[in-house]
């Protein structure tokens, strides 16, 4: 083999070597990308489990659940009182999960509420989206709402004022076990299945996020 055919050998062959080089650095690169497009999604659904969450509706509840109950002594008065805010907060997890928001061309920014035809907002339904469609009901948005109600109704019923007003005997491992098995379980699907819906009390501006882009 002369001097010419060994150098044309040798280029050939490190030009196979640079191109699997370059298929193995291609395939790094999107196993990378996936891993933070997960990472990121976990870290994008935990941030937002404060308001996926009933975090408000739990709050209220903890500060005027005393007042309504006279510490847990109630009477047949304060139990028909203590009934009605229980149902009003049940009523405001799903009534929130519903609620969805967007900006016209102007960038004014319109609430509304869900519906099976598209968002409904609360001027009387005057103003729409563009794509009314793109905000209809879905069946997540039934789901994150059962959900929020869940984990509301668990903490509820495991409130010792509660317990005490209606003169139910729970065991102390079960009121403190239980409330933090199904916010654990139900936080977990929260971050694996995360709403689209910006709703009232959250940030428009994270509808800028590509992992929440409309379909």
């Amino acid at each position: 083999m002369n001097n010419s055919s060994k150098q044309k050998l040798i280029e050939i062959c490190d030009s196979e070597d640079d191109q699997n080089n370059f298929y193995t650095t291609a395939d790094d690169d999107i196993a990378d990308s996936n891993f933070i497009y997960i990472l990121n999604t976990i870290l994008s659904g935990t941030a937002r489990l404060n308001v996926l969450l009933p975090t408000a509706t739990i709050l209220a509840f903890t500060i005027f659940a005393p007042l309504l109950t006279n510490d847990g002594k109630c009477e047949n008065l304060e139990k028909w009182f203590m009934g009605f805010f229980l149902a009003l907060s049940a009523a405001s997890c799903i009534f929130f999960s519903f609620t969805d928001s967007f900006r016209t061309a102007t960038g004014r920014l319109h609430y509304g509420i869900a519906t099976v035809k598209g968002i409904w907002t609360f001027n009387g339904g005057r103003t729409k989206p563009c794509v009314p469609s793109d905000y209809r009901l879905r069946w997540a948005d039934i789901f994150h709402a059962l959900l929020s109600l869940i984990a509301f109704l668990t903490f509820a019923a495991s409130h010792a004022d509660v317990l005490d007003c209606y003169r139910l005997v729970v065991p102390r491992k079960v009121t403190n076990s239980v409330p933090l098995v199904v916010g654990f379980a139900v936080s977990f699907l929260l971050v694996m299945f995360p709403s689209r819906r910006r709703g009232i009390g959250y940030p428009f501006l994270l509808q800028s996020d590509a992992l929440y882009y409309r379909n």
